[in-house]
């Protein structure tokens, strides 16, 4: 995983979680990989402050790759490659 404040990667799709809370934006990503196909780079922004416990999680269990981890101003921001 990349954590810098290099430019970002290219993503395939987003999905915008800002304003839920846990369980929410990981039953979102749920539905919205699988609408996509192995090797894209889903691009989460989220609010919530488990999502940095939860979405490393997610990626770890379910053979995903995280590509980048970003924390700005409440703010937090992952690209995530699906395995």
């Amino acid at each position: 995983m990349v954590d810098s404040a290099d430019t970002l990667p290219a993503c395939d799709a987003q999905l915008d979680t800002t304003g839920l809370y846990c369980p929410e934006p990981i039953m979102l990503m749920h539905n919205k990989v699988r609408d996509m196909q192995s090797g894209e780079v889903l691009k989460v922004i989220a609010s919530d402050p488990a999502t940095t416990r939860d979405i490393p999680k997610f990626c770890s269990f379910l053979g995903h790759e995280l590509l980048r981890q970003q924390e700005d101003d409440g703010s937090y921001l992952y690209f995530i490659r699906l395995g």
